[in-house]
């Protein structure tokens, strides 16, 4: 575990490591054993993928709003209305990281029956990395979808304030011979997790992604944290920032509004310091899940050998000047994920610092040495 300069990774622990002190933190709160294994799971896979923003970074933040009884240790998990092949669920404002994988699980378990499967969430939260959940579905020979709505942090196309979250959508297609496609991304011009990640690095951040409290330009983390606002996939109307505001508009409708969750700007906040809605119209926040049977499509083994092709065809195609060539959606977590199994999960200073405050105040050992 090497140390470093702040603005780069101090430590490099062992995912297995930071695995086990998350799931003795949960269990510190009383989530059952199972449970914290799974939502150390829902962690550790994000860290080993590369989304740092999403994995043990966030963990105290899931420690203060359990300290603070924010959220149910121990949820009754349960479907509140129910079709052959659709769910709601209602996640009785469990650890998103444990009520995502339940509610994901039904949706295969659908799919499997029934051809497919698609379960709404509420009363639940932050639930973790958006590619988990496809993850899931691809070891079951699965498509499968996966979404949530969040805090409001994004400015509609032409407004000045925080209106929608950053809402994410996941899918991921299994291969045959070759990897699988794994799409996974923010609906917002970047995951709320980068704009932390900067502000603990004291960097700027590329134009387009924010702008200030009067909705002007900015490249300072900090203009958007004080009234400012992200801003949807592509920015600019000319730059195609509609079309990133009505996929985000999606996501909200599918995930809250269909489930009776809270939608747009009535959405609860996850970190602390984040503005409570002045008021409610639902039940914590959304999430969406689907997973398809291939089979009822096409012979699997046939899609399976097509996404191979296709693969093939796009990182095949002429690259541009200056770059290694296309790039296949996936491939950077599926890289990072196996140097990071090798070499560990290298940590910022201050993820450290949050690591260590946790362990002073839970008596649970962390070594940062």
């Amino acid at each position: 575990m090497t140390a470093v300069a702040d603005d780069k990774p101090s430590h490099i622990f062992p995912s297995e490591y930071l695995q086990e002190f998350s799931a003795q933190v949960f269990m510190h709160f009383r989530v059952p054993e199972k449970d914290a294994r799974q939502a150390a799971d829902v962690l550790g896979r994000s860290d080993l993928r590369g989304i740092d923003s999403h994995g043990i970074a966030r963990l105290h933040t899931y420690f203060d709003m359990l300290e603070m009884e924010r959220i149910n240790p121990r949820p009754k998990i349960k479907i509140v209305r129910e079709k052959k092949s659709v769910a709601t669920v209602d996640g009785d404002n469990g650890l998103g990281l444990v009520v995502g994988p339940k509610a994901n699980a039904i949706a295969m378990d659908k799919a499997a029956k029934h051809g497919s499967g698609w379960v709404a969430v509420c009363n639940t939260n932050h639930f973790g990395m958006a590619g988990y959940y496809p993850l899931q579905a691809l070891e079951r020979d699965m498509i499968g979808w996966a979404m949530t709505n969040t805090t409001k942090l994004v400015a509609p196309l032409w407004g000045a304030e925080r209106v929608l979250g950053t809402n994410p959508i996941a899918i991921a297609f299994p291969g045959d011979k070759e990897p699988p496609i794994v799409i996974d991304m923010a609906t917002s011009a970047v995951a709320y997790g980068k704009i932390e990640i900067a502000l603990r690095k004291k960097s700027a951040v590329p134009r387009g992604w924010i702008v200030d409290k009067h909705g002007a330009s900015t490249t300072n983390p900090q203009d958007m944290i004080d009234g400012g606002a992200q801003l949807p996939l592509g920015s600019e109307y000319e730059l195609g920032g509609h079309k990133g505001y009505a996929l985000g508009a999606m996501v909200d409708i599918l995930c809250a509004v269909l489930s009776g969750a809270n939608w747009g700007p009535f959405a609860p906040p996850f970190a602390l310091r984040q503005e409570i809605p002045e008021r409610s119209v639902g039940k914590g926040i959304g999430h969406f899940f689907g997973a398809m049977e291939i089979g009822g499509f096409l012979d699997k083994n046939d899609f399976k050998k097509q996404i191979d092709e296709w693969r093939r065809v796009l990182k095949a195609a002429k690259p541009a000047a200056g770059t290694s060539g296309p790039l296949i959606p996936g491939d950077p977590e599926r890289i990072a994920e196996a140097r990071r199994s090798r070499e560990g999960i290298p940590l910022l200073k201050a993820v450290v610092e949050d690591l260590l405050d946790i362990s002073r105040r839970t008596g649970i050992p962390f070594a940062a040495q």
